[in-house]
């Protein structure tokens, strides 16, 4: 049996040791207690409470706007459906940049008003110090590098990061980084794929890889992307494992219809 299979809950140290192993590590967003239900019963490794819910949630165009509100909000759900898997929240945009003080806060508010196991910062040498204090707390912190979506505006383009030399060396850097101030992993987003490889060679952490080939340690998708409830959202790196746009929609077409035509409903659904 795989490492992961034979844990009764995920911790850090089991991605630790799956990565020994050479044992993929699976990873998913979700939002709510349904969908995390079902995915953490479907065996998933880690659940993903990503700030990604301000735009398949809330409808932004962006991550910027969701709050640490929001995100405690989203994690108290996902919590109360899940048994097994490892819960890691995203600290949303200005919760932790800048302010080390202010990021231990937020960091401790998360942990303690949701019940998650871990948090989840963007960027490299520019936050370790939150990183760095937080992790004084004994709260586990995964990073994250490459494509940072909360610095959207900055960057202006969710186009792939760290083909230039540069910033690829950069990158590395960061990854060494985030490994020595004690990240348990870091999620490499839309890098090239021999970047992602050499990063995944160069720490002794689990690499999780969204759009960063397959050379890393894990994956991770935003399940409604995997799902295809988001339908209109076409990266190179995803994999649409169902349709549900549609049948979503040809299944409330047909109920509008069997409403309409007194259909629905029928004997069987009356009660007496």
């Amino acid at each position: 049996m795989s490492i992961a299979g034979k844990a009764q809950k995920i911790t850090t140290n089991t991605l630790l040791s799956m990565k020994q192993a050479g044992e993929k590590i699976t990873m998913l967003t979700a939002y709510d207690y349904s969908m995390a239900k079902i995915i953490d019963g479907a065996g998933i490794d880690v659940i993903l409470v990503g700030d990604s819910a301000s735009n398949v949630m809330a409808g932004n165009d962006t991550t910027v706007p969701i709050t640490l509100e929001h995100m405690i909000y989203h994690a108290q759900c996902v919590v109360k459906g899940v048994n097994r898997a490892l819960i890691v929240c995203d600290m949303p945009f200005g919760t932790y940049q800048g302010d080390s003080k202010q990021a231990l806060s937020s960091a401790i508010r998360i942990m303690k008003e949701s019940g998650a196991h871990a948090v989840k910062l963007e960027g490299g040498s520019e936050i370790v110090e939150s990183i760095e204090r937080i992790l004084t707390a004994g709260i586990p912190v995964m990073g994250h590098l490459g494509l940072t979506p909360q610095s959207i505006y900055k960057f202006g383009t969710y186009s792939v990061r760290a083909r230039e030399d540069e910033e690829a060396k950069k990158l590395i850097e960061d990854a060494k980084l985030l490994e020595k101030a004690g990240c348990f992993s870091i999620v490499l987003e839309k890098i090239p794929a021999d970047l992602a490889r050499r990063v995944t060679e160069a720490v002794n952490i689990p690499t999780i890889g969204i759009g960063a080939g397959a050379d890393v340690d894990g994956q991770v998708l935003v399940i409604h992307d995997l799902l295809g409830i988001t339908h209109e959202f076409n990266p190179r790196f995803l994999r649409r494992y169902l349709n549900l746009h549609d049948e979503i929609t040809g299944a409330v077409d047909q109920y509008i219809s069997d409403v309409r035509s007194e259909d629905f409903p029928n004997e069987n659904e009356r009660y007496s």
